[in-house]
């Protein structure tokens, strides 16, 4: 079956500033706050084309709610990357799958020289009361949250290096620390673990975990007392990458003999208190992870092998002539001390991009999980889901040919149970041509309110809510 999807990776051009969207239902007055988002707009540079999914530049989407009313700015990331391939009208910087047009000797320079692209498409994070915009390349880049414009380059003000990051930083809210970690390439590898003070801009390490074949990682666990990292047996070759300056995806080998390995690391000490081996497999994304009675327990969606980044070229999801492999939702058991593995599948069905009430429930005990879902659809997201870990309960929007974006929960400012508020989804209706911002309410998993943009939005990536 053929899906017709080629507008969700369609470039958007149109730039706007601070204007009323017009709203159908009626948006709680409580929800005071900011929602951006990011992702890939721009997947051409006049002649040039960007490959995959990962690597169009990115533009920042900026949401205002206050007294029921919704004011949006969106506005591209006007980094070195983005501002370079503008003046030169050609493709700069290798991103994830796509290699400029310059010379190997070239690529190897800004490589050894630490000038990686700052095209940062894929999240958005608070530090210090800097807002700032990742990918998995080193470089952050500032912008004002109200106006959405580019500030440059962040620093984070101290020494620490690397090559390979994650877009998915972990807040610790009891000891008020953000926690991410960094991957630098050498003879011998390593994992740089480490924690940033709030209040601070500064990196510490609380551990550097050495590697012989680093994986490739696009997010990791937290509990109340560990670091969670999980290798896949997708190894990125770093001495090819490093030698010849290619792109990331044409240097990741998928190595299934490997297995998947589990590190569970304290938090304060920074010591490796267990390894784990289980079967391969390949996940994005960390659902939540928590301890119980001395173990540590993992969700994740898991796939059964790295097929699902080779599918997101764009010239086959343009084509809609498809079939996306879909994740499980796994339960990872690891028994500290005995260094045993068990598993067991927790829901049926998958939930791609899997959010929750993460101040409430992340590193803890949990019930509920928001995901993207599909629908006879080839494997690709066409409706939202609510699910439960503890029973069967599972809980489904969807419209014919409206194609959800990441679900952002918001709690309510009770914040009561587990289950109260609202989630913010982007959905691009293919028929009308248009993208327009979903409320639902959390409990019911019911529309209360929707808000039409004046134009569609490429499918993005992640976004995070500001109260």
């Amino acid at each position: 079956m053929k899906i017709n999807v080629a507008l969700g990776f369609t470039t958007l051009e149109e730039e706007i500033d601070n204007i009323a969207l017009p709203i159908q239902g009626n948006i709680p007055q409580w929800l005071t706050g900011t929602l951006i988002r990011n992702g890939a707009a721009k997947f051409e540079v006049e002649k040039d084309s960007y490959n995959h999914w990962f690597d169009g530049l990115a533009m920042l989407h900026r949401f205002d709610f206050n007294q029921g009313k919704i004011l949006y700015t969106n506005k591209f990331l006007r980094g070195s990357t983005y501002k370079e391939s503008m003046i030169k009208g050609t493709v700069v910087y290798p991103e994830f799958a796509t290699l400029p047009k310059t010379s190997m000797p070239s690529r190897i320079l800004r490589n050894a020289t630490g000038h990686f692209t700052d095209n940062a498409s894929v999240n958005v994070a608070k530090i210090d009361n800097k807002y700032i915009a990742l990918t998995e390349t080193p470089p952050r880049v500032e912008f004002d949250p109200l106006s959405l414009r580019t500030l440059g380059r962040f620093s984070y003000g101290d020494k620490v290096k690397g090559h390979l990051t994650t877009v998915h930083p972990h807040y610790d809210y009891k000891n008020k620390q953000i926690f991410n970690y960094i991957t630098k390439f050498s003879l011998i590898s390593s994992y740089n673990i480490y924690s940033i003070s709030e209040g601070s801009t500064k990196r510490k390490i609380i551990s550097s975990v050495p590697v012989k074949h680093p994986s490739y990682m696009h997010s990791f666990g937290m509990t109340d007392n560990y670091i969670i990292l999980t290798q896949f047996p997708l190894i990125v070759d770093h001495f090819r990458l490093l030698r010849t300056g290619s792109a990331v995806a044409d240097n990741l080998k998928w190595r299934p003999e490997r297995g998947t390995h589990f590190l569970i690391i304290d938090k304060i000490s920074g010591k490796v208190i267990g390894k784990f081996e289980c079967e391969p497999f390949f996940g994005f994304h960390h659902i939540n992870c928590f301890e119980i009675d001395g173990n540590v327990v993992v969700d994740i969606d898991a796939y059964s092998d790295s097929t699902i980044v080779r599918s997101l070229y764009l010239e086959d999801l343009r084509q809609g002539d498809f079939l996306l492999p879909t994740p499980q939702i796994i339960r990872y058991h690891l028994q500290l001390g005995s260094n045993n593995v068990t598993t067991e599948t927790i829901w049926e069905d998958f939930a791609e991009f899997p959010r929750l009430n993460y101040e409430r429930c992340n590193g803890k005990a949990y019930n509920y999980v928001y995901g993207l879902n599909a629908k006879n659809s080839n494997g690709f997201p066409n409706r939202l889901v609510k699910f439960s870990t503890k029973n069967s309960y599972s809980n489904y929007w969807f419209m014919e040919n409206n194609y959800p974006g990441e679900p952002i929960f918001i709690p309510s400012p009770e914040n009561r149970v587990e289950d109260e508020g609202v989630v913010l989804s982007m959905i691009l209706d293919t028929e009308l041509g248009k993208t327009y911002l979903l409320i639902l309410d959390v409990t019911s998993f019911t529309e209360i309110a929707r808000a039409y943009l004046p134009f569609p939005v490429p499918f993005g990536s992640h976004g995070q809510y500001f109260p």
